[in-house]
This record gives C-alpha cells, sequence and structure tokens, in this order.
C-alpha cells in the first residue's frame, strides 16, 4: 500500500507539473501573439560582420542585420582584411575583438579604414576585459559599448564615437517551448563559479536541500558545501540550445552578476564599476519563466522589478522570494509573464540592430 501511495502522489506531482507548464506556455502563447516582434526595414547598405564566437549573439546579429540592410557577409577574423578588400562594405563591425581574434587585427582595422570603408566595433564583455579593449578602442571609427560604465572610460581614452547600446536576445534561440522531463527544476542556475556566486549558494545551502535545484557551469568544484548541493551541481558547459530546455523547465531561474573587482577571474585592470545588466537577463525572460536577479544599476532602464522581473539585495531577501514564488504560482505566471512581454517589445537583436545603424 506504501508503495503504492508513493505512486499515487508521484503521478499527482507530475500532473501538476505538467499542468503548471501548460499554462505557462499558453500565456507565453497569447503574449506572443499580442506583441509580435518588431518590424524589420531595409537600408541600402553592406555590412561586414566579424563574429566573436558566441553563437547565440553572433546568430541573433546576423539574422537582424539580414534583416534590416541590402547584404551582410560573415567574415571570421583571420579573413576580415580579405574579404574587406573584396566586397567593399559600407561597414565593417567587430563583435568584441577578444578570444577569437589574431594579434594583429588592429593592422588590418587601419587598412580598412585607410580603404575609406567605415569600422565599428561593439564590446559586450565589458568591463571585465578592459586591460585589452582599453588600447583597442582608439583603432575603431565608432565604438559601442553594453556597458554605461565604460561609456566616459572610452571616451577619456581618445575614442572619436562611443555609444551605449546594451545586449539583447535572439529570440529565435530563446523562446517559451515544452521543456523535456530532464529539465524540470524548481530553481535553476546556469553560469560559472565566479566567487560571489559560491557565496551566494553556500549561504543557501540548507535553504536549497529540499528543493529541485540545478547549478550548472564551470569551475563549481569551488564550493565548499557539496553535501547539500552536491546533487544539484551540473559541472561543465552548457550549449545554449541546451540552457533553453532548462530554463523552460524551471520554476525560477536566477541570475547573478559577475564581480567587476580585478584578479577575480576578470581583466579589469582599469577597475571600471559594472553598471548594466547581462545578456542572461534579456535571454531568461525572453523564456516566459520568472527571473530572479541581483540589481545593477541600469536594471530599471530595462525592466520593472517587482512587475516583469524579480530582485535581490540579500540572500534572506532572495530566499523569501523563492520560497513565495514556489508557493504562489498565480504571481510567479503573471511576473514571467509580463517579462517576455517586455523582453519582446523592447529587447530583440532587431530592435538593437536597428538603433545601432540610426547611430552609424
Amino acid at each position: 500500500m506504501k508503495a503504492v501511495g508513493r505512486n499515487v502522489a508521484g503521478n499527482n506531482a507530475s500532473y501538476r507539473q505538467g499542468y503548471g507548464n501548460g499554462c505557462r506556455l499558453g500565456i507565453c502563447q497569447a503574449v506572443k501573439e499580442r506583441v509580435p516582434l518588431p518590424q524589420p526595414y531595409q537600408r541600402d547598405m553592406k555590412i561586414l560582420y566579424v563574429p566573436q564566437g558566441f553563437h547565440a549573439i553572433d546568430q541573433g546579429v546576423t539574422e537582424a542585420l539580414r534583416s534590416l540592410v541590402r547584404e551582410c557577409i560573415v567574415a571570421e577574423a583571420p579573413n576580415m582584411l580579405e574579404l574587406a578588400a573584396q566586397e567593399r562594405p559600407d561597414l565593417v563591425l567587430v563583435m568584441n575583438g577578444l578570444h577569437v581574434f589574431p594579434d594583429n587585427h588592429l593592422e588590418d582595422i587601419a587598412t580598412i579604414r585607410g580603404m575609406g570603408i567605415k569600422t565599428a566595433i561593439w564590446f559586450v564583455d565589458d568591463p571585465y576585459f578592459t586591460e585589452e579593449t582599453a588600447p583597442m578602442c582608439t583603432a575603431y571609427d565608432m565604438v559601442f559599448t553594453h556597458e554605461l560604465g565604460c561609456v566616459p572610460f572610452y571616451r577619456g581614452l581618445g575614442a572619436a564615437k562611443v555609444h551605449y547600446l546594451p545586449l539583447a536576445v535572439n529570440t529565435a534561440m530563446f523562446k517559451p517551448q515544452h521543456p523535456g522531463p530532464g529539465h524540470m527544476y524548481d530553481i535553476c542556475f546556469i553560469g560559472n563559479a565566479f566567487w560571489n556566486r559560491v557565496a551566494i549558494f553556500d549561504e543557501m545551502a540548507s535553504f536549497l536541500e529540499d528543493k529541485k535545484v540545478l547549478i550548472a557551469g564551470g569551475f563549481w568544484e569551488r564550493i565548499t558545501q557539496t553535501e547539500k548541493l552536491g546533487r544539484a551541481l551540473h559541472l561543465g558547459f552548457i550549449a545554449p540550445e541546451e540552457t533553453v530546455n532548462y530554463y523552460n523547465g524551471a520554476k525560477i531561474v536566477l541570475n547573478i552578476h559577475r564581480p567587476d573587482e580585478y584578479g577575480q577571474d576578470n581583466h579589469n585592470i582599469h577597475q571600471i564599476r559594472a553598471k548594466s545588466i547581462n545578456p542572461r537577463t534579456y535571454e531568461i525572460s525572453a523564456c516566459g519563466t520568472l527571473q530572479i536577479t541581483d540589481v545593477r544599476e541600469d536594471t530599471n532602464s530595462h525592466y520593472r522589478p517587482g512587475y516583469d522581473i524579480e530582485t535581490f539585495g540579500s540572500v534572506k531577501e532572495l530566499q523569501d522570494k523563492i520560497s513565495y514564488y514556489l508557493e504562489h504560482e498565480d504571481r510567479r505566471l503573471e511576473m514571467a509573464a509580463r517579462g517576455l512581454w517586455t523582453t519582446r517589445q523592447n529587447h530583440s537583436f532587431v530592435s538593437r540592430m536597428r538603433t545601432m545603424l540610426e547611430l552609424v
């Protein structure tokens, strides 16, 4: 009889979970029908786009540009100069200029500018690599940065035209969808184990012990409370396509920004204070899932805490809000739907690329 009771309880839990996810997807579909993505418009431009290798971002930028300009050509960093000379674009747009770019890429940019071709770079890892970005910013005709705090910094270094351009979400990838049974969690966090994140999860270990939790990413061997959190840990990289499944399967997704101090896994040698939200903020909300995030200075410029996104300022506040939203499904679904609405309305790559092209 006990086994039968357990089976009935398990079936009831599965039913409630399936029913709740069905409600969420129905609400998300209603939002998508009422808030269509911004309509593209064509500009008579040819753009050469040089990707960084962030698949979710590069795909979003490329598809947005192809809907907005006459022609968008994608060139890998080593072939940038050759293709620019061959294609003679109106603009060469470089994404980030870090990690996969050869040491001589600034020489190539100088040669491209010498051909009379306009160049622009969009820094999307700011302010965590100012040791590398500071020498690069004056090499381009225009600098875009997703970090508010870096705008005066680059201008002070002599960059001629610097613009704040927030990141956005690839809505073709990050969207509401049916998660698989292996992706269903109460609480989900995906990201590398920067020390501020480790400290938060270590402090919450007892609180999380009786919940279904996923903590995924690199370096989570840093955590000390492995007895209580070990079963929640998934060590290693999770591809964006798989991340979408986990975001859709979770009741709550946590977003904890990385620290900006130099030396804490960062190359922020100029110690620029981080003010802007990360791309994960848009990506979680685009999946129609409730997000609880720590606060950055420009959070209120993009979302309304307590309305379309939830925030926390301490571990106690975070725990209280997790408990509340796990118990109040209707409030959780309402806020997640508002977050999806705001994201589709304001934060697609089509919207961002339109802004960039107007500035160019």
